[in-house]
């Protein structure tokens, strides 16, 4: 059991210190601060900035089905991104030991989240029947896509590598 005494203060939480996940389901949750910029755009994959400060952007997506993105990482960025309704599948490309490429699948529903970071490649894609809608925190550089080609013999190599 702990005692705290009466005198003891509490800090204000630093917004800078909050995980990106957690800001992303807040903002998930939080329809009012989004919703008047939702579209479906049947062409490509909609997006729209929901917020930006000195720390990071929070970006809307609407992922109608068979949208995706290319394989990507996003440069020196890390951030994180939730479901908001729908269905997306994560492709994860990444080097094994060896120089072997492994590729991971993550389905992921409403509420479910993922994190990435530094030269982390993926590729996001809605293969449901459903349109999907998510919310994704850049911190450390915004929301530059950087393309990838994904070679099976040598792994995964950036563009403009080749």
């Amino acid at each position: 059991m702990f005692a705290v005494p009466d005198n003891t203060l509490l800090r204000p939480e630093n917004p800078a210190l909050r995980h990106p996940v957690r800001v992303a389901l807040e903002v998930a949750v939080d329809r009012d601060r989004w919703g008047h910029l939702l579209r479906y755009d049947p062409d490509q994959r909609f997006s729209a900035l929901v917020d930006r400060d000195e720390r990071q952007e929070i970006w809307l997506m609407s992922w109608l089905p068979g949208q995706r993105t290319d394989l990507h990482d996003h440069a020196f960025s890390t951030g994180a991104f939730t479901v908001v309704s729908g269905r997306l599948q994560e492709t994860v490309a990444r080097r094994a030991p060896g120089g072997r490429a492994v590729t991971e699948l993550h389905a992921l529903t409403a509420g479910q989240s993922r994190v990435f970071g530094p030269g982390y490649v993926h590729q996001v894609r809605n293969e449901g029947a459903d349109p999907a809608i998510s919310i994704h925190v850049y911190r450390d550089g915004g929301r530059e896509m950087r393309p990838y080609h994904q070679d099976l013999l040598t792994g995964p190599v950036r563009a403009e590598e080749r």
